[in-house]
């Protein structure tokens, strides 16, 4: 596999997200985000830790920058800190928050690698969960009002723009499980979060554009391929509804203009969306869009269980409490997910089944694996490689079927702060020693590179 094997102009780049890399938490003005004080939560974070530090990449951009340079990389997509415009979600933006995104963004273009912004990956000013957070319709205005700030001052050197990060993440992880910040656990009531941050997408999508004529604007949605584990009713049902949850809440209402009936009816909230879910709302999240951002790691396999007990552990698929996920036997990575790269070339399907003529990119693809430093210190992450290098040709094989794939963004460019893993996971093609902050290129690094420059790629053996 080799970069030729995919169209000209396909874009190959790599990703992060503000939290899980900047570190400077207290620096410049920055407020105070939901996952600052989640990781304070005893528990919360597997290894105790928060991102304070993280990569410290705030201090560390122009490094980093050079790595990608070094790699290959057409674009880079980074997440903006809602907090570092705006200490508190409302009000004039910080200049040094504004200031430090014009040096990243610009620092890219000078080496010719093209900067992707998203504008929300998952780090809410605080301020604004204590008023209520996304259940609150308020917090989808004020995400537009930030919209429109950091158009106005970064939309001379970014383009590419991405509303949203993953919702389904935010919405029923940070709502319903609380395994994510903010941690609270509502239930089906996390939909009407997941509703206000579509509406928030909307909202962002009309800032934008209107502040910027020439934005390019999507919005990134993680999507599962799900199959029912056998052949009964049951199971296909059990499929119906993780799909309902994982997908088509998301899908239908950006791409449709609707939300699937059966979906809030296992919700048990149909009324309040009846209610709440106004026709101008819908018109303004189905709004036409640039791109879709598809994030995918897995495939879910499911079937038809029993009911658990009422004290069991709060759902992040509330109203499919008696859904089983079940393991195929495929090879996994340390995530514990499954490695199906062919549910990569399903989700891809599904999206352009909804919207045929709608360009589509991989926003986030990648593997965490347990990483050893060798003696002279190089990281031999073949395995990692060959998981990139699948996915690659899942990749060439939906061109190939004609869908409308326009780029692959490699998650992560280096090792970072994982969320309720903390520190315990590692899914960067670059090692990141976070008690020296030294970058170290992996070995998938290398098979990158290679990769990009069409040279035959270093051997996994």
């Amino acid at each position: 596999m080799q970069r030729s094997d995919l169209p000209d102009g396909f874009v190959v780049g790599t990703a992060t997200a503000s939290y899980q890399i900047e570190g400077a938490t207290r620096e410049d003005g920055r407020g105070e985000s939901i996952w600052d004080a989640f990781a304070r939560v005893p528990g919360a974070i597997a290894d105790g830790s928060t991102g304070d530090v993280a990569d410290d990449h705030y201090h560390r951009w122009a490094e980093d920058v050079a790595l990608m340079s070094d790699i290959g990389v057409d674009a880079y997509r980074f997440s903006v800190a809602w907090p570092r415009i705006q200490a508190d979600g409302t009000g004039a933006p910080n200049r040094a928050g504004i200031d430090f995104y014009r040096r990243l963004a610009g620092g890219l273009r000078d080496r010719g690698i093209t900067p992707w912004a998203t504008l929300y990956h998952w780090d809410l000013p605080q301020a604004l969960e204590d008023r209520g957070g996304w259940l609150q319709r308020d917090t989808a205005l004020r995400f537009a009002d930030y919209a429109a700030i950091v158009a106005e001052e970064l939309g001379d050197v970014v383009t590419d723009w991405i509303t949203l990060n993953e919702p389904w993440c935010s919405a029923f992880l940070g709502y319903a499980s609380g395994h994510h910040a903010p941690g609270r656990r509502l239930g089906s009531r996390a939909a009407h979060a997941g509703h206000h941050l579509l509406l928030g997408h909307g909202h962002a999508l009309e800032a934008l554009r209107a502040t910027r004529s020439d934005a390019r604007v999507g919005t990134t949605l993680n999507l599962y391929s799900v199959r029912p584990a056998g052949d009964s009713d049951a199971d296909a049902d059990a499929a119906r509804r993780i799909d309902g949850l994982s997908n088509r809440f998301f899908l239908d209402p950006v791409l449709r203009g609707s939300y699937p009936a059966d979906v809030l009816d296992d919700l048990g909230e149909t009324q309040w969306f009846a209610e709440n879910a106004t026709e101008d709302d819908l018109k303004r999240i189905s709004a036409p869009i640039d791109f879709l951002g598809i994030n995918y790691y897995s495939r879910h396999t499911v079937r038809s269980g029993s009911i658990p007990a009422v004290d069991a552990p709060a759902s992040a698929y509330p109203g499919s409490g008696h859904v089983q996920f079940v393991k195929t036997g495929a090879p996994v990575t340390e995530m514990g997910w499954e490695i199906h790269p062919d549910g990569m070339v399903d989700v891809l399907r599904q999206a352009h089944e909804l919207a045929p003529d709608l360009p589509l990119y991989i926003t986030e693809n990648g593997a965490a694996y347990p990483d050893r430093v060798e003696d002279d210190g190089s990281i031999d992450d073949g395995a990692r490689a060959e998981y990139l290098e699948a996915h690659f040709e899942a990749a060439r094989d939906a061109v190939a079927e004609g869908i409308p794939l326009h780029g692959y963004f490699i998650w992560s460019l280096m090792d970072n702060w994982e969320w309720a893993w903390g520190y315990s996971r590692r899914f960067g093609i670059v090692h990141v020693d976070y008690r020296t902050q030294k970058r170290t290129p992996k070995r998938s690094a290398r098979w990158v590179a290679d990769f990009l420059r069409d040279a035959v790629p270093a051997s996994r053996a």
